[in-house]
């Protein structure tokens, strides 16, 4: 009876209302904001997982304007990986079909430029969403883009008449991303080669261009040129320097030409019209042999990244990693630029039949 009793007050007390807690007052979205701004973006993830209202102020457009007005920003690397459509690498955010020779970065956006169908997309780096931009007035059989003052440089060769294989046309497209227009340059060697712009590299469609001190330069099939927009006008140039421009092993730092082509460290003397190794680089690990490696420029220093050897084999074909060094750069004796490896480590693990395809540095 007594044991009856005792349930019974136990099962009352545990079934009595509990008081009512009083919630706590939520802080407004301005002062979200202002501290969110403050920041580094590196902690938006975890950060976005608290609650779907701090999901929602991250990837707001008023964070990332107070963000601009406090000068608080950060360089963000984007890598594009190439891979089967059964690979199970990852892409964040969900990727589209890219041409990677097409890919700039320009402020915040990502523009993919894609060969043969001309189409122009945009992927916001601040919210991870894509948009369409105005197409390319001509379809490219080929095509290699480079950022000059806030403008793309898109250069290639496409069918001059009923996508004739014989018949190419060399072209050369600028497109200003504030006022979204395209305007087409005239190529003074435009008559005299066909297609200065067609390259091959393991079957694949390559062209070489970059932008350097103020000019866009251009590998063509028997010389090198640039083009000053300031002058409007085109020069040939040494063609040493777009020799080591192979693929997207080279990249453009402070109006320096540096390449990884062969897995050496070199960067380009436009005074001596030569390649130069890159010193010093003491700890930097060797590069596997055939490795690819992609170069960035990362706020002033040299970012790098490589392919790591495979391993484990016994899962689909096996894995490899992705190795990432930060560079300091230092100019010596007018002559010599010395590296300084501030850190290097594993960054990222993928299939064996994913391939690192190219590397953007973005500023969000």
């Amino acid at each position: 009876m007594s044991f009856l009793k005792k349930k019974r007050k136990t099962t009352e007390k545990k079934l009595s209302p509990s008081p009512q807690s009083t919630p706590n007052p939520s802080l407004p979205d301005d002062l979200l904001l202002s501290y969110f701004a403050r920041v580094s973006r590196l902690y938006y993830p975890t950060l976005s997982l608290v609650s779907k209202r701090f999901q929602s102020l991250l990837s707001s457009v008023e964070l990332y304007k107070a963000r601009s007005h406090l000068g608080n920003t950060d360089i963000c690397l984007y890598v594009c990986l190439e891979f089967y459509p059964c690979s199970q690498c990852p892409t964040v955010p969900p990727s589209r079909p890219t041409y990677v020779p097409g890919l700039v970065a320009v402020g915040s956006n990502i523009y993919s430029i894609e060969k043969l169908s001309s189409y122009v997309s945009i992927l916001d780096c601040k919210s991870h969403t894509w948009s369409e931009a105005p197409s390319l007035p001509v379809k490219l059989v080929s095509l290699s883009a480079s950022v000059l003052d806030g403008k793309i440089y898109v250069a290639g060769c496409s069918y001059k008449d009923d996508d004739s294989p014989d018949s190419f046309e060399n072209t050369l497209e600028v497109f200003d991303t504030k006022a979204q227009t395209w305007d087409l340059k005239t190529i003074p060697c435009k008559k005299r080669e066909r297609n200065i712009f067609y390259f091959r590299e393991s079957n694949i469609v390559y062209s070489r261009s970059a932008c350097i001190d103020g000019k866009f330069y251009l590998k063509t099939s028997t010389e090198a040129v640039s083009y000053s927009s300031k002058e409007d006008r085109w020069d040939l140039v040494g063609e040493d320097m777009c020799d080591s421009m192979i693929s997207h092993y080279y990249c453009e730092i402070e109006n320096v030409v540096y390449s990884a082509s062969d897995g050496i460290l070199r960067w380009y003397d436009s005074e001596a019209d030569k390649w130069e190794l890159l010193k010093c680089l003491e700890g930097l690990p060797k590069f596997p042999r055939g490795s690819r490696i992609r170069l960035a420029d990362y706020g002033g220093k040299l970012v790098v990244l490589w392919e790591g050897d495979v391993f484990d084999l016994r899962h689909i074909g096996g894995y490899k990693k992705i190795w990432c060094a930060e560079i300091e750069l230092e100019r010596w004796k007018r002559r010599e630029i010395w590296g300084k490896v501030v850190w290097f480590d594993i960054v990222l693990t993928i299939p064996k039949s994913c391939y690192l395809a190219k590397v953007l540095a973005v500023t969000v």
